[in-house]
């Protein structure tokens, strides 16, 4: 009878290849299912995430479950894939749950961020986790424009096409604010569920919006024509970060 565990785990993006395990390629989840095997004398241990971050997006707060055949101490265990990970992959917590748990179909919503620097010249230190963006952009036009995406919708026209056959489009934007602090600006999304680079369209589509390439009406006019168009550009995946996941 195996043991089920839950971790909340933070990670840098940078210098992988996304969250899902790629042949031949460096992976958050290759190295921590890695890391599992070889810590608990496995030959595999499987390591499922409430969602996929593609190349060079980064994590506060992803979730993920595995299974053991063999009860540990959670505490003493954590620390010691924190001690064998690099600095770049963290495990925030770790602890036991119960058999039905599953960090997606158990997930009931996300928050994601996208961090947007405002000006000419990017500091050293944030140049790796904002899209740098030097031509003025409007916080109220952008703002008005997120008001109309809130709400139930078919956000198809902001997704990328995964070629991979998905039950529906419609999801449900809970909440989107702009924000703004100093040459920083920070998209805050919170839904039931997002598409493959669904964020990253918003993300996209708002920042042509406050350079006043776009209308903030044109959210009507693409969510009701249902198909993506050059109106959205997927906005480059470093300024992205899997902010929380709710159950």
């Amino acid at each position: 009878m195996s043991t089920r565990y839950k971790i909340n785990v933070s990670y840098d993006g940078t210098n992988y290849s996304g969250w899902q395990v790629q042949p031949n390629l460096k992976t958050v989840q290759g190295e921590l299912e890695r890391l599992l095997a070889e810590m608990t004398s496995q030959e595999h241990v499987r390591v499922e995430s409430s969602g996929r971050t593609d190349t060079g997006v980064h994590a506060r707060g992803q979730i993920a479950h595995f299974d053991l055949p063999k009860k540990i101490q959670p505490k003493f265990f954590m620390r010691g894939l924190n001690a064998q990970l690099d600095g770049d992959i963290r495990i925030n917590s770790l602890e036991q749950v119960s058999d039905d748990f599953h960090a997606r179909f158990s997930a009931v919503g996300k928050e994601y961020r996208y961090f947007i620097y405002n000006g000419l010249i990017v500091p050293p230190t944030k140049r790796l986790y904002r899209l740098q963006e030097g031509r003025p952009l409007d916080i109220e036009r952008m703002r008005n424009a997120a008001a109309y995406l809130v709400g139930e919708h078919d956000f198809a026209p902001f997704a990328a096409n995964r070629k991979v056959p998905i039950k529906s489009t419609v999801r449900t934007i809970h909440s989107l604010y702009v924000r703004k602090h100093g040459a920083d600006i920070t998209i805050e999304v919170q839904g039931n569920g997002f598409l493959y680079k669904m964020v990253r369209g918003l993300a996209g589509f708002l920042i042509h919006v406050g350079m006043g390439r776009l209308e903030p009406k044109a959210a009507l006019d693409i969510l009701e024509h249902g198909k993506r168009t050059a109106k959205v550009q997927t906005a480059q995946p470093h300024g992205l970060f899997l902010w929380k996941v709710f159950y």
